[in-house]
């Protein structure tokens, strides 16, 4: 067991690292439920003809921000995907049901207020089982690496626990933890969906981050660069003035019924897969305590790391210093897996 702490302030401008050609593919895939399809996207290098388990990794998103806005943008010329994949792993990532290139729910058709709250995490996790089964099949494996961010640490978390056949190794970027006494979503019913722009989606996901710091962590750039590819995953929403994005309000429903009522969704010490947690120094969103709540009840992991990053907001895999986050589970990802006992 190890915890660890890296801290990164005041860094040089990142330069594109050299990186061979990238192959890129995206497609959907049928979900467990008839009438819903989820988006897929793998990258790997160029004439990639060997697959194993070890160097297969599937990212799955949270709450609010999809996976192929965020885990394959390439700010600066590459992407957190282009990155792992440039150094020898076949990569993929998979956007739930509402969210990104995947099928919306017809309540999305409707007003939020029509139905309650869609794509709870039980719902999420049987998509992220969907992905796994089909990566697993696709290349003749029996299991690979799975990275969850936020919402989507819980849901791989879960998903890990109930599976450890199929997960190789395990990291949680930002994990949920129980806060008795908070809220979620304001009084009254939260409907089925949530509708936000791209400056409230900012100004939440670097909430704990000085203002005068907010720019130089993610620069206008970038954000107008993050901005356009979240718009375009919602043609509707984004069509809207102001333009906005809507996803499920499945889990801000479950926070209010699991996490901010003092119940864990899930049960880290079930997990036995090697497992690093990742916490930004800065993220006011999901803070220390439940980075260290997960990483405390992680009692039976093989293996359990947890490393703190300097300067890094909730959305530090978009900001200036997101290249120590993936060098960090690039080198828990490279490690040889320790013998089961």
């Amino acid at each position: 067991m190890a915890l660890g702490f890296a801290s990164l302030v005041g860094c040089a401008t990142m330069e594109k690292p050299a990186e061979p050609k990238i192959d890129s593919e995206s497609y959907l895939i049928p979900s467990s439920d008839a009438g819903i399809e989820l988006y897929i996207r793998n990258k790997h290098t160029a004439g990639m003809s060997r697959f194993s388990a070890e160097r297969t990794v599937i990212y799955v998103h949270g709450t609010t921000q999809a996976s192929e806005s965020t885990f394959d943008l390439p700010l600066g010329g590459f992407s957190w995907m282009d990155f792992l994949a440039a150094r020898g792993y076949d990569v993929y990532l998979v956007d739930l049901r509402g969210y990104g290139g995947s099928s919306r729910p017809p309540e999305m058709n409707q007003q939020a207020a029509n139905n309650p709250a869609i794509v709870r995490t039980d719902t999420a996790i049987k998509d992220l089982g969907s992905a796994i089964d089909h990566v697993l099949m696709r290349r003749k494996l029996h299991s690979l690496n799975v990275i969850g961010w936020s919402w989507g640490a819980t849901i791989a978390g879960a998903y890990t626990a109930e599976h450890h056949d199929k997960v190789q190794r395990l990291v949680l970027y930002a994990p949920q933890w129980v806060r008795d006494g908070a809220t979620v979503g304001g009084p009254g019913p939260l409907g089925a969906y949530q509708t936000w722009t791209m400056q409230q989606a900012r100004d939440r996901l670097q909430l704990g981050t000085p203002e005068e710091k907010r720019d130089e962590l993610l620069p206008p750039a970038w954000f107008q660069q993050w901005s356009a590819a979240e718009l375009a995953t919602d043609p509707a929403g984004s069509a809207l003035n102001p333009p906005v994005v809507r996803t499920p309000n499945g889990s801000p429903q479950d926070m209010r019924d699991y996490w901010y009522a003092g119940r864990p969704y899930w049960n880290p010490s079930r997990v036995t897969a090697p497992t690093l947690v990742v916490h930004g120094d800065w993220d006011g969103v999901l803070t220390l305590a439940d980075a260290l709540g997960v990483f405390n009840a992680l009692s039976n992991a093989r293996l359990k790391r947890m490393v703190v990053v300097g300067e890094g907001s909730h959305i530090m895999l978009i900001e200036k210093n997101r290249e120590q986050l993936f060098r960090e589970v690039q080198l828990f990802l490279d490690e040889a897996t320790p013998p089961t006992n």
